[in-house]
């Protein structure tokens, strides 16, 4: 079986050759004389794809030269699997997700390869159609008949009868504002059908905010606030996309809790969710997505939290005997016992910090870092991460104690010398052009290696939106441009702040993955600022841990060892880590639960020392 999908965004007809030629118009060298694959209408505007005649082994000569179009082979039997096609050129998703009563299922992919359109078809939003259109499209008798045997039987029949009430959380929460005005309380309020206004705003910690205007509410506020509307509602399914982004630590695990009480009244919940500790934690069942982004996606069959996470990490589905990624993502298998970096060449030191912004109060203990070294950044949300990094940056005043006067002008001297890049939390869209102006200037750089500019440029798959303007770019995609634009920049000091927010798992391990690498060659440092627990434990060399009063007072420690940075952190939150036997990689475990009580017994919060 053959799936062709056309971008439309990236097909030129009228630049795709510079002999006038259409390559998508020639005779495909591969299949027999006459036969032709895919053909494009004059106006450059229609395709029609012959899929059962193109090999799809991506040997033609005459293929599109701006990856328009992808054709694909898959296995024959998921010609029948087929539960939902866009348009004739556009993306498929097969198989479907099975949701128990009772039950978290938790959805981990790619972004693009149809998880926000498996949440539709569950929730009715959009009608499956089997990659039928128009007047083909199946009638809900054809839909349960399909079903019959199977979990979704009798879910599609509630569906159907309306006899479900569905509630969504939707992936995008920043565009609430536009929709609705008022106080928070004022929305909660509406939405309370069980009174527990009082409950929840205490649990995900919205009393403070209660007052304020949903308009005011920055973006970790705004997604507690979604969270609470979605879960005082009266549903029978709870569909979650993405619950975690712009939370920290503590408020993901509190928001974990809250949803998973969900399955103690009997409510069925899919949670989409790219931080996998918090997906662990949450889930009962796993449903893994593969495929192409943007082409299609596939649905695997349920598995086990723990060996459906493991299966993604390996890239390897035994079951279906599907290996979907060619390398597995390892993790290292116990954090180091003393610094690396204590004899190694200091590249920045600063002395201890003080500074003031409005109401909030920010201390810092002077330290320094190595060559080679990552300085990873924890803390709560509202604590100074943002202003420590910003201070470092030479970009906000600081104020520096028990400095005198030669002192002083020692720091400006090395200031001078020193370079920082920044990749900030938010960013702003300030200059026109497109990614590959980026990549152009990736290539030009006199100051990385070869081999360094085609790991930038292939690790952020910048060569897929290569013909995207900046104002274009998705969250993720935009984020993507930014941290390539940060590391290709020559500079003594690498500071990310949240490098993580919007990318998928992937892209999120292969970020890790690059700032490693990037940084280890370059023998430069980096400080990076990042609440997703495996995302750092995956990044950091050692630990600088905030604490105090979000809002009006943050501390930053001296920076730690991995190990003990990340015990002082998680003891700071009264969560316990400990080590998946298999891949390695960070667990959360369950609160109360022996293997938690026994770590906070023994102080060891983040690691069971062999």
């Amino acid at each position: 079986m053959r799936i062709a999908v056309l971008n439309k965004d990236f097909c030129k007809p009228d630049k795709c050759s510079p002999f006038g030629e259409k390559p998508c118009i020639k005779y495909c060298p591969r299949v027999r004389t006459g036969d032709k694959t895919i053909v494009l209408s004059p106006d450059g505007k229609n395709v029609i794809i012959t899929e059962s005649l193109c090999s799809g082994e991506g040997i033609c000569i005459k293929k599109c030269p701006f990856n328009a179009i992808h054709i694909v082979n898959l296995p024959d039997p998921l010609e029948n699997q087929i539960s939902y096609r866009y348009g004739q050129d556009q993306f498929s998703l097969f198989r479907m997700a099975i949701p128990k009563k009772g039950k978290v299922l938790g959805l981990i992919g790619q972004n693009g390869i149809g998880k926000s359109t498996l949440l539709k078809l569950l929730s009715n939003e959009l009608s499956i159609n089997f990659g039928r259109f128009g007047e083909k499209a199946p009638e809900w008798k054809e839909i349960i008949e399909h079903f019959k045997g199977s979990e979704l039987h009798q879910y599609f029949i509630e569906l159907k009868e309306e006899k479900t009430k569905i509630v969504h959380k939707p992936q995008n929460i920043t565009v609430i504002p536009k929709f609705v005005s008022g106080k928070v309380f004022d929305l909660l309020n509406k939405n309370d059908r069980g009174e527990q206004l009082d409950q929840i705003s205490k649990e995900l910690n919205l009393i403070e905010i209660l007052d304020r205007e949903i308009s005011v509410l920055s973006g970790g506020e705004l997604q507690r606030v979604a969270i609470a509307a979605a879960y005082l509602k009266d549903g029978d399914i709870y569909l979650f996309d993405e619950p975690s982004s712009y939370l920290d630590v503590s408020e993901r695990i509190n928001m974990a809790k809250l949803i998973r009480t969900l399955s103690d009244k009997n409510k069925t919940i899919i949670v989409v969710e790219h931080d996998l500790a918090i997906l662990d934690y949450l889930s009962d069942y796993v449903s893994i997505l593969y495929g192409l982004p943007g082409v299609y996606g596939i649905v695997s069959h349920p598995q086990g939290v723990r060996v459906g996470i493991n299966i993604y990490l390996n890239g390897y589905i035994k079951d279906e005997n599907m290996r979907f990624r060619e390398e597995a993502i390892l993790f290292h298998e116990r954090p180091p016992q003393e610094s690396l970096f204590d004899s190694g060449d200091v590249v920045f030191s600063y002395d201890d910090i003080e500074t003031s912004l409005g109401n909030f109060h920010l201390t810092a203990s002077g330290s320094e870092i190595h060559a080679g070294e990552i300085i990873g950044i924890l803390g709560p949300n509202g604590i100074g991460k943002t202003t420590f990094i910003n201070s470092i940056a030479n970009t906000i005043t600081i104020e520096i104690k028990d400095m005198d006067e030669k002192m002083e002008e020692s720091n400006k001297e090395n200031s001078q010398k020193l370079k920082v890049t920044i990749k900030p939390q938010y960013i702003k869209i300030e200059e026109e052009g497109s990614v590959s102006d980026l990549i152009a200037q990736i290539k030009l750089a006199p100051h990385l290696s070869q081999s360094y500019k085609k790991r930038l440029i292939n690790n952020l798959n910048l060569e897929n939106i290569r013909e995207r303007s900046f104002s274009e770019l998705s969250g993720g995609e935009l984020q993507r441009a930014a941290i390539a634009r940060c590391l290709s920049t020559e500079a003594d000091i690498y500071l990310l702040d949240e490098p993580s927010a919007f990318l998928d798992v992937e892209m999120r391990l292969q970020v890790a993955q690059l700032l490693r690498k990037s940084i280890e060659e370059l023998k430069k440092s980096g400080f990076v600022v990042e609440h997703d627990i495996i995302t750092q434990d995956f990044i950091a060399d050692s630990i600088l841990v905030f604490e105090g009063t979000p809002g009006l007072e943050g501390k930053a420690l001296p920076p730690q060892n991995l190990r003990d940075g990340f015990n002082t952190f998680l003891k700071m939150m009264g969560i316990t880590f400990r080590r998946d036997n298999t891949t390695k990689r960070p667990r959360v475990n369950k609160l109360g639960s022996n293997k938690d009580l026994y770590q906070k017994r023994i102080n060891e919060f983040y690691y069971i020392p062999k």
